[in-house]
């Protein structure tokens, strides 16, 4: 265990995005082959139709898994790539596990009506 730690460029490698995509796309394909009777007495025509429709259905699965991952990427930061994932994204960045100040203050969501603007 040299790197304990992943960066998120490791995390990130295009082959495995790729690859969730293409899994996803397959994913799709077999549901549809199933759910459209594939496997039970077809003739010739009914078997085609079928696959090409479960070859639109992988496709469009693709192509949607890439375009949603390309765009979660892009939340990244471009200089966080680099750091190393010691936890969640969206958790504060503190140290401790005490729950973040809340947008009321120290007075809480009951504080009184003299305390905020008028907007007079």
């Amino acid at each position: 265990m040299t790197d304990p730690r992943p960066t998120r460029r490791d995390l990130m490698k295009p082959v495995q995005l790729l690859g969730f995509a293409f899994a996803a796309a397959a994913f799709g394909g077999i549901i549809t082959l199933v759910s459209m009777g594939f496997f039970q007495d077809l003739d010739g025509d009914e078997r085609l139709h079928v696959i090409v429709v479960s070859l639109i259905v992988a496709g469009i699965a693709f192509i949607a898994t890439l375009v949603i991952i390309a765009l979660l990427m892009l939340a990244v930061d471009p200089a966080q790539i680099t750091k190393p994932v010691d936890q969640g994204v969206l958790l504060p960045e503190s140290g401790d596990d005490a729950p973040a100040e809340t947008a009321h203050g120290d007075d809480g969501p009951d504080a009184s009506a003299s305390d905020r603007p008028s907007g007079h």
